[in-house]
């Protein structure tokens, strides 16, 4: 199995460079007294080839700033850009077009289609867009499930695979149409230790080997450890940003950030 490559040295942001970017961003829930203020003026960039995590105490504004980078949500105040396009006062319509070309999802729970089979779920990005993939993209596809060790299962469904067998196909759907941004929410939160490890190798493996933006929220030191770069929030804002961290330096610094709420 691929494991993950050494992160390499970084030079300062650039938005060129940036293949999602939140800039100034604020995002509030309610009005008056029962404000609740998610994110108070956020500034972060994810650039190709980058393995990010973004890490926080439970309310930090993390998952809020997982769905303004996805275009899941749309932010109160600042600009949200994926590549050279600003999204963030895009309509439904057009936002959900963008998630489908450009966006890679990988979530907790999997969210396989049970009627597909493995090869269905992997198509499955380019059946929503009524798209052929490529004799080049097929090509790329066979070689990311043999990476995957899914090359013998293609015609297994989700209920005949294991958990860690289901999170990979989550990944290789994920990867299949390489976009632009490939964002992870707690991706290993169902899975044994040593599956979840297997699998953030393989993430990070996708951002070194093939040149993938991923961005990940996690509670979990370790999880965050295979990143390139940890990225903390607490109420809303970004507090500090590290390049790679082990886990118990990583433990440490979010344990001051729950003492100090």
């Amino acid at each position: 199995m691929t494991t993950a490559l050494p992160a390499q040295p970084r030079t300062a942001s650039e938005h060129l460079e940036a293949v999602a970017r939140v800039q100034g961003v604020a995002k509030r829930y309610g009005s008056g007294d029962a404000t609740v203020h998610a994110l108070r003026g956020v500034d972060l960039a994810v650039r190709r080839g980058e393995f990010v995590a973004i890490m926080g105490p439970s309310g930090s504004g993390k998952s809020t700033l997982m769905h303004l980078l996805a275009g899941l949500d749309s932010p109160t105040s600042g600009e949200v850009w994926l590549g050279d396009r600003e999204i963030g006062a895009l309509d439904d319509t057009a936002l959900t077009l963008l998630r489908r070309e450009r966006i890679g999802f990988v979530f907790q729970a999997f969210n396989l289609v049970p009627t597909l089979d493995v090869i269905g779920n992997v198509m499955l990005p380019f059946e929503l867009r009524g798209a052929k993939p490529s004799r080049e993209e097929r090509t790329f596809i066979g070689r990311l499930l043999g990476e995957l060790g899914l090359a013998d299962r293609l015609g297994h469904r989700p209920r005949e695979l294991s958990g860690g067998q289901q999170q990979r196909v989550a990944i290789a759907r994920a990867l299949a149409s390489r976009p632009q941004l490939v964002v992870a929410d707690e991706p290993t939160g169902n899975l044994d230790s040593r599956t979840g490890r297997e699998v953030l190798s393989l993430l990070a493996s996708a951002a070194a080997g093939h040149g993938q933006a991923i961005a990940m929220v996690t509670h979990d030191p370790i999880a965050a450890s295979y990143a390139d770069r940890v990225v903390f929030l607490a109420d809303g804002r970004v507090v500090a940003e590290e390049g790679r961290m082990d886990a118990e330096r990583i433990a440490r610094f979010m344990l001051t950030l729950e003492d100090a709420r």
